[in-house]
């Protein structure tokens, strides 16, 4: 089999994050890096479409956000380039070999940014391939006998206003779901979240990266009483190890991972101890291959895997087949936005989703969707 064709598709699909009053984005700059920005109202997603001469499709998607112009640049460059025409084969652990030759080919590219994210789409689309080759379901490819999968509310900012937290984690809990994450930053915007949310629900805290550790130690210690199941990225730089220690001697659990410096510095974070949970990005790390590895990896260090997933394409459709894959312990995140013109079925979130039978990821868009909103695109083929 062999790629004869790869389609770039760069999308962005507005959304409503249900507040009470829409902020005005003239009133506060727009964080077009951060997708939980509270003045965002687009989002973007990335995606690439692989098409072989055996006539299967594999689908993949890169992260992310404001970088998605340069990482498109190398998707529908030298990057594409190198997956266009060859053939597609897997090594004995069933990794693509493409996508282990393109690590040795890029590697001076470094371990994350740009290049990685375009690693991880057609990586993410080989593992797609090669689940439809051998007519199953990605999830039962990698072991899980059950489709289904819980989901929990990953909420947008609400630039800590407490009333306005408190009322989105209620509309979330009436809605059906019994974990929250919230992007907030402050113990009251917390604590109003936790009122709103009883225990035993799970209230899960990502911070972005915005504290000193002299900080996340004071904002912990002010947050405690909310029983938070876990703190986010609480210190910068993200892969400050020693500062994420520091912030598990506090006593709440560390999450971290979605901005590792690649698959081996997320490792790194599991070897020290730095961290909880490992949240490793599908469309960041380098796919469904290096997620395969960081889950192998966690089980070494008795670390737990809660995949990050704030996109929307096929990323998130092969997020949820690992997420079966790592059993009901582990849940898929769904950011909590309403999508005026949804791209596909399991974009709006719901407590649960039920993975289909169809071989592969099973990613379907509407097409017309998908071209109305299209901001560029591009084809390789020959």
């Amino acid at each position: 089999m062999k790629i004869v064709r790869i389609d770039v598709y760069r999308i962005a699909l507005p959304f409503s994050a249900r507040r009470a009053q829409q902020e005005d984005a003239t009133d506060r700059e727009v964080d077009p890096f951060n997708a939980a920005s509270p003045t965002l109202k687009q989002m973007e997603s990335l995606m690439v479409r692989v098409q072989t001469d055996s006539g299967l499709t594999g689908w993949g998607e890169s992260f992310g956000h404001h970088i998605n112009p340069v990482t498109f640049e190398a998707l529908k460059g030298r990057v594409g380039q190198f997956f266009l025409g060859s053939d597609i084969r897997y090594d004995a652990r069933g990794y693509p070999v493409r996508t282990l030759d393109a690590e040795h080919a890029f590697y001076e590219f470094g371990a994350t940014g740009p290049v990685t994210f375009a690693l991880s789409a057609f990586d993410t689309a080989l593992w797609d391939l090669r689940a439809q080759t051998e007519g199953v379901p990605l999830y039962r490819l990698l072991g899980a006998s059950s489709g289904t999968v819980r989901c929990y509310a990953s909420l947008p900012s609400y630039a800590n206003d407490p009333h306005e937290v408190a009322r989105q984690v209620a509309l979330a809990r009436r809605l059906g779901f019994d974990a929250v994450k919230l992007h907030e930053t402050t113990p009251e915007a917390v604590l109003a979240a936790r009122t709103a949310l009883p225990a035993p629900a799970s209230l899960m805290v990502d911070v972005n990266c915005a504290w000193t550790i002299p900080q996340a130690r004071q904002a912990l210690d002010g947050m405690r009483a909310a029983s938070i199941q876990w703190i986010e990225e609480p210190v910068w730089p993200p892969n400050d190890l020693a500062g994420l220690t520091a912030c598990r001697q506090t006593g709440t659990p560390v999450a971290a991972g979605e901005n590792a410096a690649g698959l081996l510095d997320l490792i790194r974070h599991m070897e020290t101890g730095a961290i909880d949970i490992a949240q490793p990005s599908l469309a960041k790390i380098g796919g469904v291959t290096a997620m395969l590895q960081v889950i192998e990896s966690a089980r070494q260090h008795r670390v737990e895997v809660m995949p990050h997933c704030f996109y929307y394409g096929a990323g998130l459709s092969a997020t949820a087949h690992i997420v079966a894959a790592l059993g009901p312990d582990c849940a898929l995140e769904a950011p909590l936005l309403d999508w005026p013109t949804p791209l596909h079925a399991h974009q709006q979130p719901t407590p649960t989703l039920t993975l289909s039978d169809q071989p592969g990821i099973g990613f379907a868009p509407d097409w017309a969707v998908l071209e109305s909103h299209l901001i560029d695109s591009a084809v390789l083929s020959g």
